[in-house]
């Protein structure tokens, strides 16, 4: 997370009662710690979970709890604590106060302060199972939505009452990503975007095979930038050990072959293809059933490797394609290779890692490469750059995009 994703929001936080209350100390920690100021501002239940005490700790503003309070020179809390507020986040957002807002009621602070609020409204909802699909909800639910208010989740899983279903509240990590995405400018909105990311593994048995050290970590920050730029992200990943980016579809896919016809199956819906992943270029031609014994007095196993399918070319080569975008690492002569890698796989837009190859690394520098020339970006964080590159991307793509 770059730590000034929200420089300058300034965030009213509201909390509603929940034993999901836990989970705003967390996320109060990455606002935070991204930026924003945060104003927390707890109806009478939700201090029965958690204390606002910690909650001033977390956020070093002072927490409202009552209408009444005489803080405010004007008395009138409901009205100041939200002028000045980029959004308002209420999280989490019980059922109770889901039917508040939806029709209008204001008996407390924060429910007042929401209908007298000049900025945008967004509810993380947190509850049971059977509370969250009861009809009223659901329609109370739909009501926010048709008034503009942004719907985060919830999520599906374990909840505290020991069942299983939807209802739960997003986790603190996925609740901030949300709130990151609504602040980003949707330069890629409406568009498709289809990502490939991390290494490919090529097995030689059932035990061992063929990869390389790609981390996934550019792939996994291009679908997360991609995502917040506005776009449906269908992120194609080789085995890697990181987190689905908030809003993405991801796919899982172990060998070559396996990214190659992910990609062929999805691509017709695409605009926008970028092959980030670390694809090999060979496998072996019958991998062993067995595991390979290593026994003393036998000859060394040999093995003969055929070639994996290009997904780049293929899908350049397509007689409608998207915009496609490759990425090149080189360890040396990245300059010759880079164009001329372009040029053989016939996309308009190659990224060249720039310098030693940057696997597993959380900064990178690179190169663009297409017809008019070369353009280097300076080195910075993945997350930084990817979102520079989805900038760059998305000021190259062609008015039919969203008509092939």
């Amino acid at each position: 997370m770059a730590t000034a994703e929200l420089a300058g929001k300034h965030l009213v936080l509201g909390m509603t009662g929940g034993i999901a209350c836990y989970k705003i100390a967390e996320l109060t920690r990455l606002l935070t710690k991204a930026g924003a100021t945060v104003q927390v501002v707890m109806t009478e239940a939700a201090t029965q979970f958690i204390t606002p005490v910690t909650m001033q700790a977390l956020s070093g503003r002072p927490v409202y709890t009552s209408q009444w309070d005489a803080r405010m020179p004007n008395n009138m809390a409901h009205i100041d604590l939200s002028r000045e507020a980029d959004a308002i986040v209420i999280a989490p957002a019980s059922t109770d106060f889901l039917a508040k807002l939806a029709h209008g009621m204001a008996d407390d602070l924060l429910s007042t302060l929401c209908i007298a609020r000049d900025c945008p409204l967004l509810v993380v909802p947190a509850m049971n199972r059977q509370m969250w699909q009861n009809p009223a909800t659901q329609r109370n639910v739909a009501q926010l939505r048709a008034d503009g208010v942004d719907v985060l989740g919830p999520d599906s899983g374990p909840q505290a009452c020991g069942e299983i279903g939807d209802g739960r509240m997003l986790e603190a990590a996925a609740t901030y990503e949300a709130i990151a995405s609504f602040f980003s400018s949707k330069i890629l909105s409406g568009r498709r975007v289809l990502l490939t990311a991390g290494p490919t593994f090529e097995p030689l048995d059932p035990v061992r095979g063929i990869t390389n050290r790609s981390s996934g970590k550019m792939g996994f920050a291009l679908a997360r930038a991609a995502q917040q730029a506005g776009a449906d992200v269908h992120l194609v990943a080789g085995p890697v050990a990181l987190e689905t980016p908030w809003g993405v579809f991801r796919e899982d896919v172990q060998t070559a072959q396996q990214m190659h016809d992910a990609v062929m199956r999805s691509v017709a819906d695409a605009d926008i293809f970028i092959g980030v992943a670390a694809v090999a270029d060979w496998r072996v031609d019958h991998a062993s059933e067995h595991k390979i014994k290593k026994t003393a007095g036998r000859a060394l196993p040999s093995f003969t490797f055929v070639e994996n399918p290009d997904i780049l070319a293929s899908v350049a080569n397509l007689p409608h394609p998207p915009f496609a975008v490759g990425f090149a690492a080189e360890s040396d002569n990245l300059e010759l290779h880079g164009e001329e890698k372009r040029v053989r796989k016939n996309v308009p837009l190659l990224i060249g890692n720039l310098g030693p190859l940057t696997f597993g690394l959380d900064d990178n520098e690179v190169i663009l490469f297409e017809a008019g020339g070369a353009t280097r970006l300076p080195r910075a964080d993945k997350l930084t750059l990817a979102r520079a590159l989805i900038a760059e991307i998305a000021k190259r793509l062609p008015d039919t995009s969203l008509i092939r």
